[in-house]
């Protein structure tokens, strides 16, 4: 253990705040550190493990496909990518065609340059709280001034509106605006759920002024809020949809679902040498097919209502809501998180801050009852302990 600390701390980049301890295998929602200490995993990587850890059929395909083709760029057709493309658009209706890359920052990146291309416009819409990802164009879409402020300047164009607030949203969209981006459930910026009538006037908005609706789904897509995808919730469908994380239950893959509205696009405008890789696509393939064979969308509906009554049960003075979606939640406190969570920790079970004072819990949706019981009862100690 000391030796895998010592090399770490020797060589990383230091663009990490260290948990302590040494994780080294995984099983379900089970991880285990080098010390055989076991944990109940309520971080899925930052919502990436929906299937869990060591999936037996995904691990298989990831093996099968290793041994046939590991890398093809898109200027070459291939069976596994085709099949996926297929697939993954009809799960969507109405979106297509799908442009692949490798995370959810990277998504994002292909959509706002997919709405400049197709509408010749260069303004962008987002939300306060909102969290996009780290590269330039989504840095510029995301609200935390603590992401955004040490790469300043960032791309121009962008502005951000409050939250679950169509008024405002209606009085910044016009027609310089080439596209609006929201997230269904705003997860780094705490939980917070979109109403379904904001989303609602949120795409008849954009259709009046001729922008397109992007909703960035990297986090809550793939059954983790009870649905396929989140949007399914308020019925609306967007110009483009992203997802990432647990496309390929574990390894980098992001995607780009999008309608006819999106024009322009050829060869050479936009691409990415690993995107739609043959492992990565054979991956997402074995994940589509155990989810919608063990339901895992409606597990994840369930077994969320179940957790947030349970939570929300738990007479603490330190919480002040309960929050969420699906197997998305947010305990929001009134105190900092931090404490919390590391006395979590120290009982065996690992979640996530949103924010100072929200602790995120993101469970694999394979997550046992027996195993959401003893969640609950950790967090129960821990906030008593602490008070």
């Amino acid at each position: 253990m000391t030796d895998i600390f010592a090399s770490e701390d020797a060589h990383s980049s230091g663009l990490y705040a260290k948990h302590a301890q040494a994780i080294v295998r995984g099983q379900a929602a089970l991880l285990w550190d080098v010390e055989g200490r076991e944990y109940i995993d309520c971080m899925s990587g930052h919502g990436v493990a929906n299937l869990g850890h060591a999936h037996p059929e995904i691990a298989a395909a990831i093996a099968e496909q290793a041994q046939r083709l590991i890398t093809l760029p898109e200027t070459f057709y291939n069976d596994r990518r085709a099949e996926l493309m297929e697939k993954i658009c009809a799960l969507s209706p109405g979106l297509e065609r799908v442009f692949f890359c490798n995370s959810g920052t990277e998504t994002v990146e292909a959509a706002l340059k997919f709405a400049r291309l197709s509408t010749g416009r260069s303004q962008i819409v987002a939300a306060m709280r909102g969290f996009h990802g780290r590269t330039m164009g989504a840095l510029s879409a995301t609200w935390n001034k603590n992401y955004r402020q040490p790469f300043e300047p960032l791309v121009p164009g962008f502005r951000h509106v409050p939250f679950n607030n169509s008024e405002a949203l209606q009085q910044a969209v016009d027609g310089n605006t080439a596209a609006v981006i929201l997230e269904v459930v705003q997860g780094e910026g705490g939980v917070y759920l979109a109403e379904n009538d904001y989303l609602q006037a949120a795409q008849q908005i954009c259709l009046e002024q001729g922008a397109l609706l992007i909703i960035d789904e990297v986090q809550t897509g793939f059954g983790r809020t009870g649905k396929m995808f989140a949007i399914q919730h308020s019925g609306i469908t967007p110009d483009m949809l992203c997802v990432a994380k647990s496309i390929a239950g574990g390894l980098p893959m992001g995607a780009v679902l999008f309608g006819p509205k999106v024009a322009g696009l050829a060869p050479g405008l936009h691409g990415s040498t690993f995107g739609g890789n043959p492992l990565a696509c054979a991956a997402a393939l074995a994940v589509l097919r155990v989810m919608e064979r063990d339901q895992l969308p409606q597990q994840a509906a369930e077994k969320g209502a179940s957790l947030m009554s349970c939570l929300r049960q738990i007479q603490s003075p330190l919480v002040r809501e309960v929050r969420g979606l699906g197997l998305m939640i947010g305990i929001e406190l009134k105190k900092k998180v931090a404490p919390y969570l590391q006395a979590m920790s120290d009982r065996g079970v690992l979640a996530l801050p949103a924010g100072m004072t929200v602790i995120r819990l993101l469970p694999p949706l394979v997550i046992t009852s027996p195993q959401v019981e003893r969640v609950v009862e950790v967090i129960n100690e821990a906030l008593a302990q602490s008070e």
